[in-house]
């Protein structure tokens, strides 16, 4: 049965550590500590002091003074590891933490989890492919030598960096290694520490390599667990849950996420804030309990849509492809705009039949959507939506008219707003329905904020943040719009609806008559 090391790097909250290692060496896992040597003494004195008499809780042997970015984690992390191989030779399982994660699962669950498959957990993916690295430097973190904090000497850091650069000094990666880029937390079986250990000693160039490379808890263990060990051993995830908001900075977790976390498809989470005190007791008494906890997952979308509802989301300049191009003066776009697809679907046969004008479904939204032949620029939502008013423009050209009607999500009213800066006339028709929460809860099953298993108390709170999300687009899309602005409202009067459609589309008002009776128009 598997026993689990804890690899624990830790810097405050010493009564937090203290009740986080007690817990977890209470249900019959280990525990090595490695508390940061720019943290105090006297904290350091008051761990070991609460820990004295608990079985299972070891120190590394040297407190590392640890820096964000630097060797200095790595370091100690490596010290940390041979005190708990040196202390607990019958662990399996080697799992790192840090004091602000909790575990989210039974213990019992954890370790049969960890017997189902002789695998390791680490993020490891291709450093120079994968697009991990979503900001900053990137190659530059490992063909040059980094020898100041660039959170604390940032001037030094980047001239450091500029004079290797005007100088050549680039330097290549050690033979025979493939550069691989993950996340920190990981779970390592006995065998594969073991290894890496071996080679730490055999190989000091590369520990000299790493020594000098910029964040290389990100790479460090990630590239030597892919060196070390088979391909087919290593599931590339991680154990411990944890998302970002949209600033890029880690979602930290209070007292009322109890249900939201149990509900992840993980066996840890971070950051559980110091001050969720009873967050922190509830999950202890949990990991200590017997029986499984039901996962749905979902959880990184779920963060992505409660933090996005709080803030406009314009920090990026268009790029330069979305400004590019002219749908053309003289040409009128006209757009029918529901979060209910088929909904918006159904109005646009209608007006292919009734008006002959081109009226295509969710081109920039839906991959499968129908277009005519562009050159093959139409095969790819990515590419279409790169070059949305170009597109526009070949598809007028297409259909030789000056009249297109497209559907469009609410969401996607930036298109509107790089329209707006086009000679070509663009209206929208805005269609409203109504959501009801059966509707809700299946749009959550269908871009995975949840899955099967979602606790009904994370429902409860997703449908009135999903409800306001809506609320959003449909408001930022009338923005966008401004006067171009029309609604189609199913409680409004059908006089009222075909006096919109006669506007909107510029017909006759029997044709808009017919279709504001178009059979079943705001059905599910």
């Amino acid at each position: 049965m598997a026993k689990i090391a804890f690899i624990l790097l830790c810097h405050k909250d010493p009564e937090g550590v203290i009740r986080q290692a007690t817990s977890l060496a209470e249900a019959g896992d280990c525990v090595a500590i490695h508390f940061d040597g720019r943290s105090g003494d006297d904290a350091f004195a008051r761990i070991r002091q609460g820990l004295e008499g608990v079985a299972g809780v070891t120190f590394a042997r040297r407190r590392i003074k640890c820096g964000w970015g630097e060797w200095s984690l790595v370091a100690a992390t490596l010290e940390t590891v041979r005190a708990a191989r040196r202390a607990f030779p019958d662990a399996t399982h080697y799992y790192m933490i840090s004091g602000d994660c909790m575990a989210i699962k039974p213990a019992a669950q954890a370790h049969a989890f960890l017997d189902a498959a002789d695998v390791d957990y680490i993020e490891s993916f291709d450093f120079h492919q994968s697009g991990w690295i979503k900001t900053g430097i990137r190659e530059e973190r490992l063909i040059y030598r980094h020898f100041f904090n660039e959170r604390r000497r940032k001037a030094l850091f980047y001239w450091s960096l500029g004079l290797q650069r005007r100088l050549g000094l680039k330097r290549p990666v050690p033979a025979g290694l493939r550069m691989m880029i993950g996340s920190q937390w990981w779970c390592l079986r006995r065998d594969t520490i073991d290894k890496l250990l071996v080679f730490c000693d055999a190989r000091p160039d590369v520990v000299r390599f790493f020594r000098a490379t910029w964040i290389p808890d990100e790479t460090f263990f990630q590239t030597l667990v892919r060196h070390l060990v088979p391909a087919n051993e290593i599931q590339a995830r991680t154990l411990t849950f944890l998302a970002f908001t949209d600033y890029g900075m880690p979602t930290t977790f209070h007292d009322d996420h109890y249900d939201f976390l149990l509900a992840q498809d993980s066996l840890f989470a971070r950051k559980i804030s110091a001050g969720a005190l009873s967050l922190r007791r509830r999950l202890a008494r949990q990991y200590q309990q017997s029986g499984v906890v039901d996962a749905s997952g979902g959880g990184r979308p779920t963060v992505a849509l409660m933090t996005g509802l709080g803030r406009e989301g314009r920090r990026f300049a268009p790029r330069i492809w979305e400004a590019g191009g002219t749908i053309g003066a003289g040409r009128e776009l006209l757009v029918l705009s529901c979060k209910k697809w088929h909904v918006a679907k159904r109005l646009a046969t209608a007006i292919r039949g009734v008006t002959g004008v081109p009226a295509l479904d969710y081109i920039f939204d839906e991959a499968a959507s129908v277009l005519p032949d562009l050159g093959g620029i139409e095969r790819s939502l990515d590419k279409r939506s790169r070059h949305r008013r170009a597109v526009l423009r070949m598809i007028f050209e297409h259909y030789g008219t000056d009249r297109l009607a497209i559907c469009l999500d609410p969401s996607n009213a930036d298109l509107i707003r790089d329209c707006a800066a086009d000679p070509a006339r663009v209206r929208v028709l805005e269609i409203r329905t109504e959501f009801s929460d059966d509707y809700l809860e299946g749009h959550a099953h269908r871009v995975g904020l949840a899955g099967d298993r979602t606790p009904p108390s994370t429902m409860l709170a997703l449908l009135p943040a999903i409800r306001r999300q809506f609320a959003l687009e449909g408001d930022r899309l009338a923005e966008a719009a401004g006067a171009a602005h029309m609604c189609l409202d199913p409680r409004a009067r059908a006089e009222d609806n075909a006096a919109t459609l006669a506007r909107f589309l510029s017909i006759p008002d029997e044709q808009a008559r017919k279709l504001a009776s178009t059979p079943h128009l705001f059905d599910d």
